[in-house]
């Protein structure tokens, strides 16, 4: 019964552990709302965080987070349109500290995003760090200056640091890292439409740059026209129809694009891009393949790269953890929901189900709060079957989120296993996510997303509210950018190098 069980959370959590009607013709983005309509949203988003968020005061003390509430309710007038409303939320939203609660756009707005065509847009898009601003795309093809590599350092007589400082009060994330707000503004395209959204779209932009003599220059560049370039691209370019893959094909590119092993035989050494733990992706056959694959080729050295991987299902993260783990290992030290039952279960979606899951796989303790007792009493046992004992190498960054960071937790103190590159996103301490809904706003159709658990992964750490730190830190410079360097794998082999050549010279 109790082997049933288990089977059975494992089954359940499985599915629910994620990432951690209007007329669409007739939708209109600048729709106008009264104030009295965004009061009102405003107060269910309000009383849903205050009653069901387990972790709304965890870095950001009640007092404070009242003011920020306070600050919203201001910052409220008449004629709002769903974009202005979003701003407040968001601003208010990245207060709390929590990288899996943020906001989002209404269904209709969504839909109507993906019809439109696309217009004009800012041009640019960056790699963003704590002392640099450097562009890695310029959507303007034909501008010879502002190239892959170039250095920022102002947009339209503002400097970059006071842009960033703006943008980061609008970013969501965990605790106080910064590492993975740097790393959303990096994202392709992610700086041009914050930057719009705060400080409106120009027809062109004075950017502050550095030359290569190091002389600090400015350049007006035009707003990119999507349309217009289009048009010149067509008018200029023939039409030759590329064969399209086969559903067989596609599939294929898409597992490989999610998941994938490189073997170097002749070397020994291999390297395992992991981009999700989500299902459906075949992660667990994958695992088992992959590593029976590197102890058929002997393989000493092996590089994991989760620097784009956002998390997703935990059994996932767990079952690739068990081929390298030495030790047993645990998820979370607590694991627990503060509330079941809700005034605004209309508002939250799959409330029913969320509900259903909190009355059969968790106990009311003490504390008053609902706790999934299972994972934080089970230990998970290393695999026997083709474990790995080689030297890994798990590349981070600020992408590595949520499972991930219970990956890079479990395994960055073993002494076969060096973290390389840069903090991340992910709060070591801990998260607030496994069942993560949405609510829905009922004037504005506004959503948020609103973890229902909080996990703390070892309450013996401190709770200073970073992610789970590099043994040996791989950082951006202007250079590695402008040759388009992979620097942190540069760094995991030139490390595989100096093992390799350490051990032929023992005696």
């Amino acid at each position: 019964m109790r082997t049933m069980r288990s089977l059975l959370i494992f089954w359940i959590s499985s599915i629910v552990i994620t990432g951690c009607a209007v007329n669409q013709s007739s939708f209109s983005p600048s729709k106008k709302y009264s104030l009295q309509q965004v009061q009102q949203d405003y107060i269910v988003y309000q009383q849903v965080l205050e009653k069901h968020h387990p972790s709304l005061y965890w870095y950001t003390a009640k007092d404070s987070m009242d003011y920020f509430f306070n600050w919203g309710k201001e910052h409220l007038k008449d004629s709002m349109t769903e974009t202005e409303f979003r701003k407040v939320l968001t601003y208010v939203t990245s207060k709390i500290n929590c990288g899996h609660t943020s906001v989002r756009t209404s269904k209709a707005f969504s839909k109507f995003n993906d019809t439109i065509r696309l217009g004009r847009i800012f041009p640019l898009s960056v790699k963003v760090w704590d002392s640099a601003m450097v562009v890695t795309q310029n959507l303007n093809r034909r501008d010879s200056i502002l190239k892959r590599g170039t250095i920022i350092t102002s947009i339209n007589n503002k400097p970059t640091a006071a842009i960033v400082d703006t943008m980061f009060d609008y970013i969501s994330t965990d605790g106080y890292n910064r590492t993975h707000k740097y790393q959303t503004l990096s994202n392709r395209g992610y700086f041009g439409s914050l930057y719009t959204s705060l400080f409106g779209l120009s027809s062109k932009y004075t950017v502050g740059y550095i030359d290569s003599t190091g002389q600090e220059k400015s350049l007006v560049v035009p707003v990119y026209n999507a349309a217009t370039d289009t048009m010149f691209r067509v008018g200029t370019r023939p039409f030759r129809p590329a064969p399209q893959p086969s559903k067989k094909e596609r599939r294929q590119l898409q597992l490989n694009n999610t998941r994938l092993l490189k073997i170097d035989s002749a070397n020994r050494t291999a390297m395992m891009d992991l981009a999700t733990f989500t299902r459906g992706y075949g992660l667990r056959k994958f695992f088992r393949n992959s590593f029976k694959a590197l102890r058929k080729n002997n393989i000493g050295h092996l590089i994991i790269d989760v620097r784009s991987n956002g998390g997703g299902s935990v059994n996932n993260s767990t079952a690739l953890t068990r081929y390298i783990a030495k030790q047993k290992f645990k998820i979370a030290d607590s694991l627990f929901a503060t509330s079941k039952k809700s005034n605004y279960d209309g508002y939250i979606q799959n409330h029913f189900w969320n509900k259903l899951f909190i009355t059969f796989f968790t106990k009311k303790h003490r504390d008053g709060f609902y706790h999934f007792g299972y994972f934080e009493r089970h230990y998970f046992k290393p695999k026997k079957n083709n474990h790995y004992d080689g030297k890994v190498y798990i590349l981070t960054g600020g992408n590595s989120f949520s499972a991930t960071t219970l990956f890079a937790s479990a395994l960055v103190k073993q002494d076969n296993v060096t973290v390389v590159g840069e903090e991340t996103g992910g709060g070591a301490y801990g998260n607030s996510a496994w069942l993560i809904p949405d609510v829905t706003l009922p004037v504005t159709g506004v959503r948020f997303r609103l973890p229902i658990f909080r996990l703390v992964v070892d309450k013996n750490i401190p709770k200073i509210g970073r992610g789970v730190q590099p043994e040996v830190p791989s950082l951006p410079t202007a250079e590695a950018i402008k040759r388009n360097a992979d620097y942190k794998v540069e760094k995991a082999l030139e490390l595989i190098k100096k093992d390799k050549e350490a051990s032929l010279n023992l005696p």
